[in-house]
């Protein structure tokens, strides 16, 4: 392992470490010579884990939040285990994705067309100006739900699960520490931009919730930067961009995984980090 630091062992670093464990981070914290020492898997945490430390050390009031989100009913050793009455807007979405999948027979019958931007059977969206027509004449009409109906469409289970799994992950924390009117706030601005973006782009035949999730991870991230309470790998968020630079390649058709909504994840993940600043952090609950 990698030697990083060494504390004086009046310092009680135990709620430090519990931390570490939740973010992901592989650590030992032994006594050598009087101090304590503390040890990562992967030297390429050092920096990010010795400026966390320095911040614990240096603000008691950063201690004592560690301390209570130990001691929360959502955090079970020190990592995040909510139950379903943490989240209940969150499982409700997720809910309601699911019935939609065996509703729509994945996206496949006609009550899929239903929720897509506009009925692509009824206009010709293969230009620009087309889908701007299109569109235009959907809303006119009172269709005003297929601006976030598309989250709800989905075209195989790996899809939604992997949807739902990100969301229950990310979600839940999101709706425990900012509250369910945060929670939905990020849903419509999330859906609005990513859906979009995507529809402008290719036309109304797309769907799923990753336009959502790529956006409360962008918020996740860059709020957690000022007021940390959210609880996830750093390296998520490293994976999950990568992974939106690839959807931009040809590789996922060459690896049969289909064409990507590449624009609907930039959207999101855009419009998450912009609602990160524009949004004021509240006063944080159930720590």
């Amino acid at each position: 392992m990698y030697r990083v630091k060494q504390v004086d062992t009046t310092v009680n670093l135990a709620g430090f470490s519990r931390w570490l464990n939740g973010q992901g981070v592989t650590h030992r914290i032994a006594e050598e010579g009087g101090f304590q020492v503390i040890w990562l898997e992967d030297p390429a945490h050092a920096e990010p884990v010795l400026a966390a430390l320095e911040r614990f050390m240096a603000e008691p009031e950063l201690r004592d939040a560690v301390d209570r989100q130990n001691r929360s009913p959502v955090f079970v050793g020190g990592r995040w285990q909510p139950s379903p009455r943490h989240a209940p807007l969150v499982l409700g979405i997720i809910g309601f994705a699911v019935i939609m999948v065996w509703l729509t027979a994945m996206g496949q019958n006609e009550l899929a067309a239903t929720l897509m931007m506009i009925d692509p059977r009824d206009y010709d969206w293969s230009t620009m100006a087309g889908r701007i027509d299109a569109l235009s004449a959907t809303l006119a009409s009172g269709q005003v739900w297929r601006l976030l109906t598309p989250d709800f469409l989905h075209f195989s289970w790996t899809h939604i699960i992997f949807n739902s799994v990100m969301l229950w992950f990310l979600g839940s924390q999101i709706e425990w520490f900012d509250g369910r009117g945060r929670l939905v706030t990020l849903f419509l601005v999330t859906s609005l931009v990513s859906n979009g973006l995507q529809y402008f782009v290719s036309g109304p035949l797309f769907g799923g919730l990753s336009g959502f999730v790529y956006g409360i991870l962008g918020y996740c991230w860059l709020s957690q930067r000022s007021a940390p309470r959210f609880q996830f790998p750093p390296a998520l968020v490293t994976f999950a961009v990568v992974w939106m630079v690839i959807g931009f390649t040809a590789l996922p058709e060459m690896l049969g995984l289909g064409r990507m909504a590449n624009e609907a994840h930039l959207g999101g993940f855009v419009a998450g980090l912009a609602l990160a600043v524009i949004l004021p952090v509240r006063a944080r609950r159930g720590v």
